[in-house]
């Protein structure tokens, strides 16, 4: 079994969980391009693992888009995306960008492609720069 920590932006929010991730999608829905600013979530899922607020758990707010079934966990203090229990509980989603330890699995699909945003393609062909461009 393994296990994780993780933390919100200001470091307010820290989280442990124990257990295996089961799915790493990278989601391009409208809900998680909004709720994200980018082009996707990045979101593990696990239905086994047990989460535990290590510090800020009352700074966790969870919000559920009225009328669907999208929420999301994040800082009071800083409005970091934080993990949080969907399915009445059943299904912990974590944001992989919220862990500070290392993840084994690699995303196994892009879901939701059919909402994705016009200028994600061919991403590959950007140039990269380990900094700021000079």
């Amino acid at each position: 079994m393994n296990s994780h920590t993780g933390s919100c932006l200001c470091g307010a929010v820290e989280f442990r969980i124990d257990g295996d991730f089961e799915h790493f999608f990278l989601c391009h829905c409208s809900h998680c391009r909004k709720d994200t600013g980018t082009a996707h979530a990045a979101n593990l899922f696990s239905a086994t693992a047990k989460l535990e607020w290590v510090s800020g758990g009352d700074l966790v707010k969870v919000f559920t888009l009225p009328g669907s079934r999208h929420a999301k966990g994040f800082c009071r203090n800083c409005g970091s995306a934080l993990p949080n229990l969907q399915m009445e509980g059943k299904l912990l989603v974590v944001p992989a960008g919220s862990l500070n330890t290392p993840v084994e699995i690699k995303p196994a699909a892009h879901i939701f492609t059919d909402s994705r945003a016009d200028w994600d393609a061919e991403l590959e062909h950007v140039p990269s720069f380990d900094g700021l461009p000079g």
